[in-house]
């Protein structure tokens, strides 16, 4: 996660375009690790909702620019929140969070993400929202929401159930436990592991083939493979009560503060 300063949401930090079919969305906050900000956040939405109503789109495509993909929620901007007004620092989760992973979720065409660096937090739930995940050689996975004292949201207690069963998907998410791309491509989390030179290019030539490729027969593929594990609106509702109640803890604030101070915290239960 990331400590850089917060952007203004009229500062460009996602980029889209749409290409013979192939829509390309950018993350490009490169030196903040692709920390997702409040504009970074507004900035997803609307292009994945762009996305979602553009009928010449036929694929989609989701990069980040930079040595890592996206390490989740910018701390720095989450501090000020809790320091301006603690009661409402996470309807984020509501606002911003949930809105994004049911757009994403609901997109009809396929979704192929390219994982590169560091896919932390809510930027592995934006990933596992995907249909197909390519990564590079030198990717890295954490949940990391337990280490300040939260829960998990952006969907990963639903996805991330899914696609490793309770018992391994509880283990990561209690703690937060690194994992590497060889890892999430035996765990089934990942279809393809390419060297870190070749991910984009990789992921570029998937996204393209599909694009190509029998669209109306991909919605379905989609729907069906939706309704056979229904709840991840439920779950995102979940996820946002829970972080809710875990944003207001005295344990949560602290762990904020020492990660930003690079301290160990101490956490007290409350």
């Amino acid at each position: 996660m990331s400590t850089t300063d917060t952007a203004t949401t009229n500062v460009p930090v996602v980029a889209s375009a749409v290409d013979a079919g192939l829509a390309t969305i950018t993350l490009q906050r490169p030196a903040a690790s692709n920390a997702l900000d409040r504009a970074t956040k507004i900035q997803l939405l609307t292009a994945l909702q762009a996305v979602a109503a553009d009928d010449s789109v036929r694929a989609v495509l989701l990069v980040a620019d930079g040595k890592n993909f996206c390490v989740g929620q910018d701390l720095a901007e989450h501090v000020a929140g809790l320091e301006a007004d603690p009661a409402h620092a996470m309807d984020t989760v509501g606002e911003h969070y949930n809105p994004l992973l049911t757009v994403l979720s609901r997109i009809q065409v396929p979704v192929v993400v390219a994982i590169n660096g560091a896919c932390v937090g809510a930027g592995l739930g934006i990933a596992l929202a995907g249909d197909i995940r390519v990564a590079g050689e030198g990717a890295k996975f954490a949940t990391a929401f337990t280490g300040i004292a939260l829960a998990s949201d952006s969907g990963l207690s639903h996805t991330l159930v899914a696609a490793l069963g309770p018992s391994r998907a509880t283990g990561l998410m209690l703690l937060g436990d690194r994992f590497t791309a060889t890892q999430a491509l035996d765990w089934g989390l990942v279809h393809r592991v390419v060297p870190d030179a070749e991910l984009r290019d990789a992921a570029t030539a998937l996204a393209r083939q599909l694009a190509d490729g029998p669209t109306g027969a991909y919605a379905l593929v989609k729907a069906l493979v939706s309704a056979s594990a229904p709840g991840l609106a439920e779950t995102l509702e979940r996820e946002r009560e829970a972080q809710e109640c875990l944003g207001k803890s005295r344990d949560h604030r602290a762990a904020v503060d020492a990660f930003l101070n690079k301290q160990t915290p101490t956490f007290e239960g409350r």
